[in-house]
C-alpha cells in the first residue's frame, strides 16, 4: 500500500507543478493526501471485514467436522458393543452345548437379563458421553460467536477513532463518539474525549455528567478528572475544581506541562492554589 501510495504521488505532482493551468499553493483549501487517506481506510476496513468472513467460515468448517467425528464414534462404538453382545451369546451357547449346566429355557433367560442390564449400561454410558460433549461443543460454540463479536467490535471502534481523528468539527466528533459509545458503553475514554468536545460548543452540563460516569466507571483515569475540573472551572466552581485538578496531578504527573496550556483553567490562573500547582521552570 505505501509503494501504491508514493506511485500516485509521483505521478500526480510532475503534472501538477507544469501544467499550464497551475493553481498557486496558498490557494489549496484541503491536503492533496486526504483522499488517499480516506482510500487506505476504506481498504483496510474491507481487508478485516475479508478476514471476518474467511475466520466465519473456518469455524464453521470445523464446527461441522467435529460433529462429524462425534458421529462416527458413536457408530464405531454401538456396532463394537453389538459385536460383543454376539460374542457373548455364542459364548454362552458353546458352554451350553459342551457342560450342559442348565436348561435352554434357564440360559435363555439369564442371557436376556444379562443383555438387558448391559445394554442400560451402555445406552447410559453412552448417553452421558454425548451429553458431555454436546455441553462442550455448545460451550466451544459460544466462545467462538463472543471471540468473533469482540473481533468486529474492536475493529468497528479502532476504524471509528480514525475518523473521529480526520473530522475538523467538534460536532462532528460528537457523533462519532457516539457511535462508539453505543457498540461499547463502558469506553471511558471515548466519554471523556466526548465532554472535551461538548466543553468546546458550550455544553458545560453535559460534559460534566459524562465525566462523572466516566470517573465511577474507573476511579484511576486521570483525564475523566481534568475533564471534570475543566467543566467545575466554566461553571466557577474553583474548589471542586482545584480539587479534580490535584487528583488528575497524582494520576498522571504529566499533565502538569498543559496546565497553563487549557484554556478553560484561565479564570483560575489568578487563584493562589492555582498558581503552586504550576511547576516552577
Amino acid at each position: 500500500m505505501s509503494k501504491l501510495f508514493t506511485a500516485i504521488l509521483f505521478f500526480i505532482v510532475p503534472f501538477t507543478l507544469f501544467s499550464e493551468d497551475t493553481v498557486q499553493v496558498d490557494s489549496i483549501q484541503q491536503p492533496l493526501y486526504r483522499p488517499l487517506i480516506e482510500r487506505y481506510i476504506l481498504d483496510e476496513i474491507k481487508s478485516l471485514r475479508q478476514e471476518n468472513q474467511s475466520l466465519k467460515a473456518q469455524v464453521t468448517k470445523q464446527i461441522s467436522e467435529a460433529k462429524l467425528e462425534s458421529s462416527d464414534r458413536a457408530i464405531n462404538y454401538t456396532t463394537s458393543t453389538v459385536n460383543n453382545i454376539f460374542y457373548i451369546i455364542t459364548a454362552a451357547a458353546s458352554l451350553l452345548v459342551l457342560l450342559g449346566w442348565r436348561s435352554l429355557n434357564d440360559i435363555k433367560k439369564s442371557l436376556k437379563i444379562d443383555m438387558a442390564k448391559k445394554i442400560q449400561t451402555l445406552t447410559s454410558d453412552y448417553e452421558s458421553r454425548l451429553q458431555q460433549i454436546e455441553v462442550k461443543m455448545t460451550e466451544r460454540s459460544k466462545v467462538i460467536i463472543e471471540t468473533q463479536k469482540n473481533i468486529t467490535d474492536t475493529n468497528s471502534i479502532h476504524s471509528l477513532w480514525m475518523r473521529a481523528g480526520l473530522e475538523k468539527g467538534d460536532e462532528d466528533k460528537i457523533s462519532v463518539y457516539d457511535e462508539i459509545l453505543s457498540i461499547k458503553p463502558d469506553d471511558i475514554e471515548a466519554m471523556t474525549y466526548k465532554a472535551d468536545a461538548l466543553l468546546e460548543i458550550g455544553e458545560v452540563r453535559w460534559a460534566l455528567n459524562l465525566a462523572n460516569n466516566a470517573i465511577d466507571l474507573d476511579k484511576e483515569y486521570a483525564l475523566a478528572y481534568w475533564q471534570r475540573a475543566c467543566a467545575y472551572s466554566q461553571l466557577d466552581k474553583q474548589t471542586e475544581a482545584l480539587k479534580d485538578i490535584k487528583k488528575a496531578l497524582e494520576l498522571s504527573d504529566t499533565l502538569e506541562d498543559e496546565l497553563l496550556n487549557e484554556k478553560h483553567f484561565e479564570n483560575l490562573h489568578d487563584n493562589k492554589s492555582f498558581k503552586l500547582l504550576i511547576p516552577k521552570s
